[in-house]
């Protein structure tokens, strides 16, 4: 299975051409992480996305008065990481592998280069990432209703 076959996998890349997602697949590499691995820190200069093969890493950030909660895990077939697409590219959350993690690594630099170069490509990836970014926000919101609930139960 080439690499270019690998990121079908992800619905990421839904709106590619396969010789879109063959110069994507031109910015990848695979990257295993170990258990309790930070792959980044909330106000942290952002760079990198990584593609969950297998394994889990925790989003969690810091509550006044409640210390670092985790708001979300994402697993095999998510995406992680898209502060680095949105000036001023720092990480809003902190990122830690829960167990061994394998991903793919996207080089978001050559990425930011194919989009600017390449319009028809950058276009559709950058609906995909707005995908992603609405299902964590939508599942963000789950999260923090199952924590505090809605006004109308109390």
């Amino acid at each position: 299975m080439t690499r270019a076959d690998q990121l079908s996998d992800f619905t990421l890349f839904d709106g590619l051409t396969a010789a879109q997602r063959a110069a994507v697949a031109g910015a990848a590499r695979d990257v295993e992480f170990s258990s309790g691995t930070r792959l980044f820190e909330e106000g942290q200069l952002a760079s990198g996305c990584w593609l969950i093969r297998a394994g889990q890493v925790a989003l969690e950030t810091s509550f006044p008065g409640r210390g670092q909660s985790v708001v979300q895990t994402l697993g095999p077939g998510d995406v992680l990481g898209w502060s680095w697409l949105v000036p001023p590219h720092h990480w809003h959350f902190t990122a830690t592998a829960q167990g061994p993690v394998s991903a793919v690594e996207l080089d978001t630099a050559a990425l930011r280069a194919l989009a600017q170069q390449d319009p028809a490509l950058g276009y559709p990836l950058a609906l995909g990432f707005i995908e992603v970014l609405l299902a964590r926000l939508q599942s963000t919101r789950a999260r923090l209703l199952d924590m505090y609930g809605s006004p109308r139960e109390r």
